[in-house]
């Protein structure tokens, strides 16, 4: 899995019909005529694939050629290859949070969820499209604790509660960036719902009391391997997560 920030600017330009120069032009409201809708779902569809096998890094010559377009035509959808990334890792997360939301209101026990999450999430490929913003690991050279989304000048106040009022999540002491931290909704309202997933089983004693919501994600990530062979990935998916989940578990 490759993720490269460089590439997550802050674009708020959704799409571009194209009429005006530069390529930036004004938002498209009107419905898109049927060969265009269909070039829009290949290349969102080849987008998935190419940054899930090479990361956002990848160029989007790339892209327009896995979806058998012209470069020009993506960039018509997408006036800039951040647009694009955008739109790919929020679709991304807002998949996550469903899955997330699901496992918090169908299984009863805390670590029968956890664990329903994670293989629901591994099982889709989630990992390989976290968003850069979300999983944003940093290493403290003295405590190599990993954090997701926390500044470096913050990470020593991740690993101390924070005063906070009744029914208030305590974001940092599970790993989790404080709201203003993130510019992206969908990022926090993951963070939140995985976060409850993790306090619930943390609470339960089922789950480790070191684990945060970074090691849940980050878990997310490791167990979803892109090999070349379906039947092997899937594989070596689940054996990945297997062997993850039982280092999730306290020890005796």
């Amino acid at each position: 899995m490759h993720i490269q920030d460089s590439h997550w600017q802050t674009a708020v330009v959704a799409e571009s019909d194209g009429r005006s120069g530069g390529g930036s032009g004004a938002i498209r409201s009107t419905p898109l005529r049927v060969d265009a809708q269909r070039n829009l779902e290949h290349v969102l569809r080849a987008a998935r694939e190419v940054f899930g096998e090479l990361g956002y890094g990848a160029p989007m010559e790339d892209v327009a050629r896995r979806a058998r377009v012209g470069v020009g035509t993506v960039y018509r959808r997408f006036p800039s290859k951040d647009v694009l990334v955008r739109r790919i890792a929020e679709e991304e997360t807002s998949r996550l949070t469903d899955q997330a939301r699901t496992a918090l209101g169908q299984e009863e026990e805390p670590w029968s969820a956890l664990a329903r999450f994670l293989r629901t999430s591994v099982a889709s490929g989630a990992g390989r499209l976290l968003p850069p913003q979300v999983l944003r690991v940093g290493v403290d050279a003295d405590d190599p604790v990993l954090l997701v989304g926390v500044p470096a000048q913050t990470q020593s106040e991740a690993r101390v509660p924070q005063q906070r009022q009744p029914g208030q999540p305590d974001l940092r002491v599970v790993g989790r960036p404080a709201p203003e931290e993130l510019d992206d909704p969908g990022a926090v309202e993951l963070l939140e719902v995985v976060g409850q997933l993790v306090d619930r089983a943390r609470a339960s004693g089922e789950l480790r009391g070191d684990v945060t919501v970074a090691d849940v994600l980050l878990v997310i990530a490791t167990a979803a391997p892109a090999l070349p062979d379906a039947a092997q990935q899937a594989a070596a998916s689940s054996r990945l997560l297997d062997i993850l989940l039982e280092g999730l578990r306290p020890r005796a």
